[in-house]
C-alpha cells in the first residue's frame, strides 16, 4: 500500500512507535488567544485513539 502523503505530513511516528500530532488552532487567529494557551499548544500531543489505523497508512 502506498503512503498517504496527507497523513505523513500531519503525523510523526516516534522511535518507540507512538503517534504524535500537532495541536489544532495555531495557524491563525492567534491574537485573541492568551500566551499560556499558545505555549500549551506548541507541544506535540500523542494520538491514542486510532493509532493503529494511522500506522496502516505509513
Amino acid at each position: 500500500m502506498k503512503t498517504r502523503k496527507s497523513v505523513r505530513n500531519r503525523i510523526k511516528i516516534t522511535k518507540r512507535g507512538k503517534v504524535m500530532r500537532r495541536a489544532m488552532a495555531l495557524s491563525h487567529s492567534r491574537g485573541n488567544k492568551s500566551a499560556t494557551q499558545l505555549q500549551r499548544k506548541k507541544r506535540a500531543r500523542g494520538l491514542d485513539d486510532g493509532a493503529k489505523i494511522v500506522k496502516k497508512y505509513f
